[in-house]
């Protein structure tokens, strides 16, 4: 198929503007500011408990709208005003109010960008196109991650903030140059051709759609626990080096684990869109599940800021993996059932309280007990997740799903 273009390029400059700060603001704020832990991790809470609350909404409102560009601009603004804004504010309750910003503006951009991939290539073009779109983003968050530690080094610490502004402008030319015709709407929120809206509105929607179909209930599992044992394993390995040395050092350390980990990514992003119509959705999951807990017993093995690079690298491997495969699962089940954004949406939301879950409570174990009883804590979690996967999860890839007289079933469908 032939790829479209200006969503690669939306999904370069997004790898920046949808990470926003993260580990980054707990180095400026663990330095600058001098924070706690325990603050720091309350700060980079606030904004994922926001996006839990406006998660599941924001899809019934991305499944509804035909606006989705100007919807998917209006986030990209406001997490760049945002995040310039923190800059200039010492105030704590400012910079809450400003991950709250940020957090509302989250809970719609990962959705819409789903979204218009969707209705613009269509389902039979979906992993495909997904797959360079996470390349493409996987290569912009490392691009940004370079620029980030340059500057750091030496322009400004600060300059990190300043680079999301202007990875936003050029996000913001890709939205406008898509051509809003060529946008499906009907296709976009997970409906097949020729069913009409009305044939699905007496469908459960939100957390109902989770608790009704034990496939989505399980991966909803899954995911809070893969979460809860990634999220906050970069932003204590930045602080853990930045405590013994300054902003700028911070920085350039938490970009190099960056870039090595989003190199692996665009990898596992290829590998994904040629195996994932083969091999099967599980399979691939499970690979990224089973990184976590080694990854987090490594951390604790050895301080050495190159050894910590070369772990880190192995997030590329998990993360790279559950991009792409968590839209495709979802898109296995929930196809035909026009809920597709509403469906992502719960589910982000439960990724979104996983991660702060992580990030608050991994914070306050490391505030207590110190880095390495945090970062097995976390390994201990993901090993539960992997768990729960393996022994619950069915295949969802219509090709590898198989009924008991060996038939394939239909996409969507369970297997008998």
């Amino acid at each position: 198929m032939k790829l479209n273009r200006t969503l690669l390029g939306m999904n370069f400059f997004a790898g920046d503007v949808a990470a926003g700060l993260g580990p980054y603001l707990a180095i400026y704020l663990l330095t600058s500011l001098h924070w706690s832990p325990g603050r720091i991790g309350l700060a980079l809470g606030i904004g994922g408990i926001v996006t839990v609350i406006a998660q599941t909404p924001a899809g019934a409102i991305i499944d509804a709208t035909k606006w989705k560009r100007g919807l998917l601009a209006a986030c990209v603004v406001t997490i760049a005003v945002a995040t310039i804004s923190i800059i200039f504010i010492e105030s704590s309750y400012a910079i809450y109010a400003a991950q709250v910003a940020i957090g509302i503006a989250a809970a719609f951009m990962g959705p819409s960008i789903a979204a218009i991939t969707l209705g613009s290539v269509g389902r039979d073009n979906f992993t495909a196109q997904t797959s360079a779109n996470q390349a493409w983003n996987h290569t912009g968050n490392m691009f940004a991650a370079i620029l980030a530690a340059g500057l750091a080094l030496w322009v400004s610490s600060l300059g990190v903030f300043w680079l999301v502004g202007v990875m936003a402008i050029g996000m913001l030319y890709c939205i406008f140059r898509l051509n809003a015709d060529e946008i499906d709407h009907d296709v976009a929120r997970g409906l097949a051709d020729g069913v009409k809206h009305e044939e699905v509105h007496d469908k459960p929607s939100g957390f109902m759609t989770l608790v009704e179909d034990r496939r989505l209930m399980i991966f909803a599992i899954s995911i809070v626990l893969f979460h809860f044992a990634n999220a906050a394993m970069l932003p204590l390995v930045g602080q853990k080096v930045a405590s013994t040395g300054d902003a700028a050092h911070g920085i350039a350390f938490t970009s190099a684990c960056i870039v090595a980990a989003q190199l692996v990514m665009i990898g596992m992003a290829i590998f994904c869109g040629r195996k994932a119509d083969t091999w099967g959705r599980k399979p691939l999951f499970l690979i990224a599940f089973s990184v976590l807990p080694i990854r987090g017993v490594l951390y604790t093995l050895n301080d050495n800021a190159v050894y910590l690079v070369g772990v880190q690298a192995l997030d590329g491997v998990a993360n790279g993996i559950f991009a792409m495969v968590f839209l495709l699962i979802l898109a296995d089940v929930t196809a035909g059932t026009g809920r597709f954004n509403l469906a992502q949406g719960a589910l982000m939301t439960l990724v979104g309280l996983g991660a702060s879950a992580s990030n608050l409570v991994a914070e306050e174990v490391v505030e207590l007990f110190g880095y390495t009883t945090g970062f097995l804590f976390l390994a201990a979690v993901a090993f539960v997740g992997l768990v729960i996967f393996l022994v619950f999860m069915p295949e969802t890839a219509p090709h590898a799903m198989k009924d008991k007289n060996g038939r394939v079933a239909e996409p969507g469908a369970a297997v008998s």
